[in-house]
């Protein structure tokens, strides 16, 4: 039987000391602090917006940062997801059985607030850790071991995590959907009709021009954990031309790409993100102008100019929509970024906008070099 995971407590970060995530997060996407603790060489800030909940360890202690574990990684990265479970000793027994790597035994922390006990297992996502954490009596504002922090409220554009994209090195899509679905309970989210679980589904974009394999992968209904989408590029796409190659890179192996963030309002939110002076992804003219985009926007109620000048993507089709915009890298080396994305109904993950966004960079590429010649 699996550790079951319950809900999603918070994504954790390692940053070198001054690199400015924190800062950005509250600045550019309006975190607010939540809690923070310092100690053995380490600044640890959690940080929430809604109920997504970040957790910014930055320094390099001579101790581990409570609840996870130091990587020692080579560039700033997403490090480790919290999960809660019912309990972490047993979680941590159940894994090891099934010859998982438990990193940190379980360990419990107290303070006035209550008592919580976490074990850190290793995942085969590249360099991400994963934390099942038990707190059913803890009554704090986060964990112990933490200060409260209490802040002002927020702008309120983000509600909570939509899903958590992993980019993987290609063929790797099946063993990892086994080890979440033995480990942890995940199992297989179809995004298309008939779709085969261990090939997922193949977003192509013509022959010998590659693509994306994406595996959606979800928890029972009884828990609240994000959706859990594994990417992996398809045979055919040039060395580092799309997205998850990049991260492979740049990042230098698998791990967390980005977070899709939920938000009940993506134009206000992306309207608040750029005023702060966050950085969004603008996508190709040519993408607004593909046949039946203009009329697909109308029926979803909205301008097409007004999307077009806020960079953001529609996808799908009759009366069910998904409305997404992406950030910058939010460190210097092109890496881990968010998404904002607000569902019309639509259960997918903008697969549609992957082949748009392919075509419409060749045809704008093409017109540059007519232009040129």
């Amino acid at each position: 039987m699996a550790a079951s995971a319950r809900r999603l407590c918070h994504i954790a970060f390692h940053v070198p000391a001054g690199q400015p995530l924190a800062q950005d997060l509250q600045r550019f996407f309006g975190f607010q602090p939540l809690a923070t603790r310092e100690a053995d060489g380490w600044r640890q800030l959690a940080l929430r917006s809604g109920d997504a909940v970040f957790l910014v360890n930055e320094g390099a202690g001579t101790r581990e940062p409570l609840y996870g574990l130091d990587p020692r990684y080579a560039v700033p990265t997403a490090t480790n997801l919290c999960f809660d479970v019912t309990d972490a000793g047993r979680a941590a027994r159940t894994l090891e059985a099934r010859g998982c790597c438990v990193l940190v035994p379980p360990v419990s922390v107290r303070d006035a607030q209550g008592a919580a006990t976490y074990t850190v297992v290793r995942s085969p996502a590249g360099n991400l850790s994963l934390t099942l954490l038990e707190r059913t009596d803890y009554r704090g504002p986060f964990l112990p071991g933490f200060q409260p922090l209490y802040s002002k409220t927020g702008p309120g554009w983000i509600s909570h995590v939509d899903h958590l994209t992993l980019a993987c090195t290609r063929g790797s899509s099946p063993t990892l959907m086994r080890w979440f679905h033995d480990c942890l309970g995940f199992y297989h989210l179809p995004l298309s009709p008939g779709e085969d679980p261990d090939l997922g589904l193949e977003v192509t974009v013509g022959s010998g021009r590659g693509g994306l394999r994406l595996t959606a992968l979800q928890t029972p209904s009884c828990s609240t954990v994000p959706t859990l989408v594994l990417a992996e590029s398809l045979l055919g796409a040039a060395s580092g031309q799309d997205q998850v190659e990049q991260f492979l890179a740049q990042h230098r192996g698998p791990g967390l790409q980005h977070v899709g963030l939920y938000t009940q309002n993506i134009i206000e939110a992306t309207e608040g993100v750029t005023a702060a002076g966050g950085q969004l992804l603008t996508p190709p003219e040519a993408y607004y102008q593909q046949p039946g985009k203009e009329n697909q926007i109308l029926a979803a109620g909205l301008e097409p100019s007004r999307l077009a000048q806020q960079g953001i993507l529609l996808d799908g089709d009759k009366d069910k929509f998904l409305l997404q915009v992406f950030t910058k890298s939010l460190f210097a080396e092109d890496t881990f970024f968010l998404e904002l994305i607000q569902r019309q109904g639509a259960t997918g993950f903008g697969q549609g906008n992957i082949r748009a966004l392919w075509q419409s960079v060749e045809e704008q590429a093409a017109r540059s070099q007519e232009a040129c010649g």
